[in-house]
């Protein structure tokens, strides 16, 4: 509530860096092998799903939120300090679920510790193609994205936002660049300053309402 500064005026937007895939993933010990499935079970079983995440406030946090939203069904956040102790719960059933960044998540997958549902993104990620968007499983409406970018003091003159617009363009079209971004479930982006701007007020609104909706505090 005492944040020092407002990111809707503190900030000269230069680009958004990339986009960054959630998974929806389960305890191999959950039944369900859809998203449908997992919310006609939690339906049916009133106030024993759980949701982990690597801490309050975060994109894994929030993607939780955002589906006991849309759903309305009851799941229980459960806050971890680093992301392993979330995975250890995980994998033996003490949580149920996570929506986990699709990288630290994939080797868990492929070794059949966990059981990925869906991704929380708009459209599908190309490390697991066939895995369809929650949308697409039937949760019309959500969308959930990780992001980064660069933002400069509020102030900076035009000519230098628009050359490190620029130079990161060029360095994100780079292949190897690329292919890293991917490799970390992250595409790249390299938004113009105008269209960054709009992505994050839009951000901030779509959380924002959310966070009050739920009273959401981290202080």
């Amino acid at each position: 509530r005492n944040m020092p500064y407002d990111m809707a005026t503190a900030g000269a937007p230069i680009t958004q860096i990339n986009s960054a895939t959630n998974v929806l993933a389960v305890s191999p010990k959950l039944p369900d092998t859809t998203v449908k499935e997992l919310i006609a079970w939690a339906r049916a079983n009133p106030g024993k799903l759980s949701f982990g995440s690597a801490g309050a406030g975060g994109t894994i946090h929030l993607a939780g939120e955002m589906f006991k939203a849309l759903t309305g069904i009851d799941m229980e956040h459960i806050a971890y300090a680093a992301r392993p102790a979330a995975h250890n719960d995980l994998f033996g059933g003490q949580i149920q679920l996570m929506f986990d960044g699709l990288p630290p998540a994939l080797g868990h997958i492929r070794g059949g510790r966990l059981r990925a549902l869906a991704v929380t993104t708009a459209k599908r990620s190309q490390l697991l193609p066939d895995l369809p968007t929650i949308a697409e499983a039937g949760v019309p409406g959500y969308a959930v994205q990780g992001w980064n970018g660069f933002v400069g003091p509020a102030g900076l003159p035009r000519s230098i936002v628009d050359r490190l617009h620029r130079e990161t363009v060029k360095v994100l079209a780079l292949e190897p660049v690329r292919q890293r971004l991917l490799a970390l479930g992250a595409e790249p982006v390299g938004s113009a300053p105008a269209a960054f701007g709009a992505h994050m007020k839009a951000e901030r609104e779509m959380w924002g309402k959310l966070i009050a909706k739920i009273g959401l505090r981290l202080d």
